[in-house]
This record gives C-alpha cells, structure tokens and sequence, in this order.
C-alpha cells in the first residue's frame, strides 16, 4: 500500500503519475517481501525539497531521506535509495 503526503507542495496530477510510473519497481519488491506499506512524505523546507518515505514490511522498518533543490531529482534520489534497501531486506529474508 502507497501513502502520499504532499505536505506544503503542490503536485501536478502529471507529476503524481510519474512518481507511481516510479514506484513500479519498489512496490514489487516490497510485494515479495510481504506485508509492504509506503508512505512518502514531501515537504519544501526554504529553497529545497525533502522527501521521506517510510517503509514497513515483512523483513523490518527502515526509513530514507533526501533533500535537495528540485522536486524532481529528491524523488528520484528517494526512490534509488528505496529499490536498494528492498533489495538488501530481500537479500538478508532468503
């Protein structure tokens, strides 16, 4: 299950639709591990974007921040760091 929360940013329903086109990979991941729950939180701090998602599965809980200038590149940069943990959580499960 994804959770958004915006918070303090606006997103455009075309950037909302790249961002699930994103998640593709994590949301199998996670459906393989079991138990998968997301929530991604962005907020605008100042001049930058953070993005924080929160991951809870079969395997454990871990969390992964970012913060950067442009919304697009800490969503990106999240979203790496989300697939790579999956995949160590993965790893260590089998």
């Amino acid at each position: 299950m994804f959770k958004l929360e915006a918070g303090n940013v606006l997103l455009k329903p075309s950037q909302r639709r790249q961002l699930m086109g994103w998640l593709k990979r994590s949301s199998r991941l996670g459906a393989r591990l079991g138990d998968f729950d997301l929530t991604i939180k962005i907020v605008k701090v100042g001049n930058q974007h953070e993005a924080i998602a929160a991951v809870h599965d079969s395997a454990g809980d871990f969390t992964c921040r970012t913060r950067m200038r442009e919304l697009r590149d800490a969503i990106r940069e999240l979203i790496h760091r989300l697939v790579i943990q999956l995949r160590l959580q993965r790893i260590a499960l089998a």
